[in-house]
C-alpha cells in the first residue's frame, strides 16, 4: 500500500505543466478553413497545443461544448480540430483546454483561467473582403500637394471668395502652408498623378487613396459641391467662357469665371474623362483607386443647397434648397423652419458650421437614393473605381439605427455593382458593431495600429498634442492595446484594415520623432523638422510593414517630408528635393512585405518583449517571419523562444536567414544565417533598429 501511494504522488509530481506559450488559434486560413465562409458550409476549425501536452480541447459555442479531435501532430505541436455547419448568422467560439485539474479558456485575448465569451473568435458566413485589398501596399494622396501636371487648370488668386475671403494661388511649390490655409491652392491635379504612376509603381504601391476630388470650393474638398463630377480644378478646363456672367458681375468677372469654369458641362466631362483615364493607367499598372466619399455632410456651395448662389437660374440645374423653399432638395436638409422665408442659414450644419449643411437622410429618401445613386455610378463603369473610403462615416444620420441600417443598403448597393470594391470607414473606438460583415469592410486603423505604434516608438499622441513618457517603449501597453482592439476585428476585416502612421488629420510620423508637443500655430513649421529621428521612422515603418493589415503610405512619408498635425501635415512633395535614400528604403521594405505572403495573411504572435524592445512573428503552416524590435539608443542583447511561431523546439538547429535589417546607421538586404537552438535565437541588436529573419518549414 505505501509502495502504491509512493508510486502515486511520484506519478501526480511527474505530470507535465501546460505549456501556456504553445495554445494557439485565430481566423487566418491555418486554423479555420474556409477563412470566409458562405451559409451552409461545414467549417474545420483547430486550435494549436504543445505535443501531448493536454488531455482534451473543447470548442464552446453559446451554450454547447463540443468535444475537438486530434488532427495532427507536426514540429513538436499537436493540432486539434472540429467541423461546424454554419448558418447564416454569426457564429461565436472560444477554446477550452484541460490538463488534468487544469482548465482554461482561450479567446481573441489570449489565455485566461475562466470561461470568457466576451472576445470570442467569429465567423461571419457570407462576408469577405476583396483579396486584392490582404496586406495590399496603399498610398494617401492629398490631390492639391501631390503634383501640379495642368498649370492651365489652377485656381486663379481672387476667383472667388471662400469662408470670407478670396482664394490665392501659390506660386511657389515649395512654401509650407499657412495657418489659415483652406483657402490656399498649390496646384496639384490628376494629371500630375497620372505623370508619376511609374514612380509609385517603381515604389510598390498597389492601392491608392485620393482624398476628395469632386467640385468643391476648399483645398481639401470635404465640403463637396456637386458628387458627380471631378473638379475641373484637378481634372480639366477646355473651355474659359467669360460670357456667361449673371445679372450684377459686371464688375466681377472672376466670380463668373469660377462659375463658368466648374459649372460649364464641357469641363466637368472633360474632368470627368481625364479621371477615367487615370484608374486606366493605375489599372495598367497593378494600382487600385479609392475614393473619398463625405456623405455625411456637404458644402454650402452644393447645387442641393446653393447659398453663395452659383448655380441658380443656370440651365439644367434645378433651384437649389436655399434659394426656394419648393427646391427638390428641400428635405435633403434640415431647416429651422419659423414660418418665414428664407431661413436665414437656420439649418443644421457640421460641427454648427454652416459652410458644412449635414444631410437629412431621416427625412428624405430622394436623398438616399442619390447617394446610393453616386456609390454604385463611381464604382461601376467606366470610372470603374476600387473602393470607397467613408468620412466620420458612424455620425451619418440622427440615430444609431438609421446609420446601420443606410450602411447595409450601402454595401448591397456597392458590392452589387463591384463585388471586389472595398468599403473602408474612418472611424475612431470600437466599430465592431459595423464589421459585422454587412456594412463596412473594414476602417482606418487607429485604435488597433496608429496609436500602439505611436506612443511605442515615439511616447507622442497622434496630432503631437501630448507626450507620454510611460507609454514609450511601453511594451506591454503596446501588446494590451494592440490584443484589445484587433479582437474588435474579424480576420477578414483586419487584413485589410489601413495600417498608417500618419494621414492628413494628424501630425506626420517623422515629426513625432522630436518629442515636441503642440501645433504649428504654437511652433511654427520650422520646429517640425528639427531634430527629428529617422532611424525611429525606419523602425516603425519595419512594424508597418509586417503587422496584420494594408500598410498605407501618405504622399511625401517616403521622401521624408514632415509637419505638424492639419494644416502643416498637408504640404507639398518635395520633387527635385526629396530624400532618395529614404525613398530606396521604403523601396526595399515594401519589396520585403510584398516577397513573404505570410506578411499579408499569416497569424501574428508577440514572442518578447522588454523596455523598447519587441520581438513578434508572422507564420502559417509553410513559413515563418520573425520581426526584432529595438528603440533604444544603445546595442541590446537577448535570447527570444521562438518556437511558439511553429519552429519545432526539439530540433537542435533551425536556420533562419535575415531579409532585411535597419539601425541608426542605415539600413541593408545582406543576407545573414542565425541558428536557433532548441526554438530559442540568440541576438544581438544594434540602437534603433529592426530586423527580419525568414524560415521556411520543412
Amino acid at each position: 500500500m505505501v509502495e502504491l501511494e509512493r508510486k502515486l504522488n511520484y506519478t501526480l509530481r511527474m505530470r507535465p505543466l501546460l505549456k501556456k506559450n504553445a495554445l494557439y488559434s485565430d481566423e487566418t486560413e491555418m486554423f479555420r478553413t474556409p477563412m470566409e465562409a458562405e451559409p451552409g458550409d461545414t467549417v474545420t476549425i483547430r486550435f494549436r497545443t504543445a505535443k501531448n501536452n493536454v488531455d482534451e480541447v473543447y470548442l464552446c459555442h453559446a451554450r454547447t461544448k463540443c468535444r475537438m479531435e486530434l488532427e495532427e501532430s507536426r514540429d513538436g505541436f499537436d493540432y486539434y480540430s472540429v467541423k461546424v455547419v454554419v448558418g447564416t448568422t454569426r457564429f461565436s467560439y472560444v477554446f477550452e483546454v484541460h490538463l488534468g485539474s487544469t482548465v482554461c479558456c482561450y479567446n481573441k485575448l489570449g489565455v485566461s483561467r475562466e470561461l470568457n465569451m466576451n472576445y470570442p473568435f467569429r465567423i461571419l458566413p457570407g462576408f469577405s473582403t476583396p483579396e486584392w485589398a490582404k496586406g495590399a501596399v496603399m498610398y494617401q494622396i492629398f490631390p492639391d500637394r501631390f503634383r501640379n501636371g495642368d498649370t492651365a487648370n489652377d485656381v486663379m488668386s481672387d476667383e472667388y471668395s471662400y469662408i470670407g475671403d478670396h482664394v490665392k494661388q501659390v506660386d511657389n511649390w515649395y512654401k509650407t502652408p499657412d495657418n489659415m490655409d483652406v483657402r490656399n491652392f498649390y496646384g496639384g491635379d490628376l494629371q500630375g498623378i497620372i505623370d508619376k504612376l511609374g514612380y509609385l509603381e517603381k515604389l510598390g504601391i498597389e492601392a491608392i487613396y485620393l482624398n476628395p476630388i469632386f467640385v468643391s470650393a476648399s483645398n481639401h474638398k470635404y465640403d463637396t459641391q456637386d458628387y458627380d463630377y471631378v473638379d475641373p480644378h484637378l481634372g480639366k478646363i477646355v473651355v474659359e467662357d467669360e460670357g456667361l456672367l449673371a445679372e450684377g458681375d459686371q464688375d466681377n468677372s472672376n466670380a463668373a469665371k469660377y462659375r463658368s469654369r466648374v459649372t460649364d458641362q464641357r469641363n466637368l466631362d472633360a474632368s470627368n474623362q481625364l479621371f477615367i483615364k487615370l484608374v486606366e493607367e493605375a489599372h495598367k499598372r497593378g494600382i487600385k483607386i479609392i475614393l473619398d466619399g463625405v456623405f455625411n455632410h456637404c458644402g454650402s456651395f452644393n447645387k442641393w443647397m446653393d447659398r453663395e448662389r452659383i448655380y441658380e437660374g443656370r440651365a439644367g440645374f434645378k433651384p437649389g434648397a436655399y434659394v426656394s423653399e419648393h427646391s427638390p432638395y428641400h428635405n435633403y436638409f434640415s431647416f429651422r423652419e419659423d414660418g418665414k422665408w428664407p431661413y436665414n442659414e437656420e439649418y443644421d450644419g457640421w460641427w454648427g458650421h454652416n459652410t458644412l449643411p449635414k444631410l437629412n437622410y431621416e427625412g428624405s429618401t430622394e436623398l438616399q437614393e442619390d447617394i446610393f445613386r453616386i456609390a454604385r455610378k463611381w464604382v461601376s463603369p467606366p470610372y470603374n473605381v476600387d473602393g470607397w473610403r467613408l468620412d466620420v462615416a458612424a455620425d451619418l444620420g440622427h440615430s444609431s439605427g438609421f446609420n446601420h441600417d443606410f450602411w447595409r443598403r450601402f454595401r448591397k448597393v456597392v458590392k452589387e455593382a463591384n463585388p471586389n470594391a472595398l468599403i473602408l470607414a474612418e472611424h475612431y473606438g470600437d466599430a465592431d458593431a459595423w464589421l459585422q460583415g454587412d456594412e463596412w469592410d473594414t476602417v482606418m486603423n487607429y485604435d488597433a495600429f496608429m496609436e500602439p505604434v505611436s506612443w511605442f516608438f515615439t511616447g507622442m499622441e497622434k496630432h503631437s498634442d501630448s507626450y507620454r513618457e510611460d507609454l514609450l517603449g511601453n511594451a506591454d501597453s503596446f501588446q494590451d492595446a494592440m490584443r484589445y482592439h484587433m479582437a474588435s476585428f474579424s480576420m477578414p476585416s483586419l487584413l485589410v484594415s489601413m495600417n498608417q502612421l500618419d494621414n492628413h488629420d494628424h501630425s506626420r510620423f517623422l515629426t513625432r520623432t522630436n518629442h515636441v508637443q503642440g501645433r504649428v500655430q504654437r511652433w511654427g513649421p520650422e520646429k517640425a523638422e528639427e531634430n527629428v529621428d529617422v532611424a525611429v521612422l525606419r523602425e516603425a515603418v519595419v512594424v508597418q510593414m509586417t503587422w496584420p493589415g494594408a500598410p498605407t503610405l501618405y504622399y511625401g512619408d517616403e521622401a521624408g517630408v514632415c509637419g505638424f498635425t492639419d494644416p502643416d501635415n498637408r504640404r507639398t512633395y518635395p520633387w527635385g528635393k526629396e530624400d532618395h535614400e529614404l525613398i530606396r528604403f521604403y523601396e526595399t521594405i515594401i519589396r520585403v512585405h510584398k516577397e513573404y505572403k505570410v506578411l499579408s495573411n499569416g497569424s501574428v504572435i508577440i514572442l518578447y518583449k522588454d523596455k523598447d524592445v519587441l520581438v513578434y512573428a508572422r507564420f502559417n503552416a509553410e513559413e515563418q517571419v520573425i520581426v526584432f524590435v529595438n528603440n533604444r539608443d544603445q546595442e541590446y542583447d537577448l535570447t527570444a523562444e521562438i518556437w511558439p511561431a511553429g519552429l519545432n523546439r526539439y530540433e537542435n538547429r533551425s536556420e533562419l536567414e535575415q531579409v532585411f535589417e535597419t539601425s541608426k546607421d542605415g539600413f541593408s538586404t545582406e543576407r545573414k544565417s542565425f541558428t536557433a537552438n532548441g526554438g530559442r535565437l540568440y541576438m544581438k541588436l544594434r540602437p534603433e533598429s529592426a530586423v527580419v529573419l525568414h524560415h521556411r518549414s520543412k
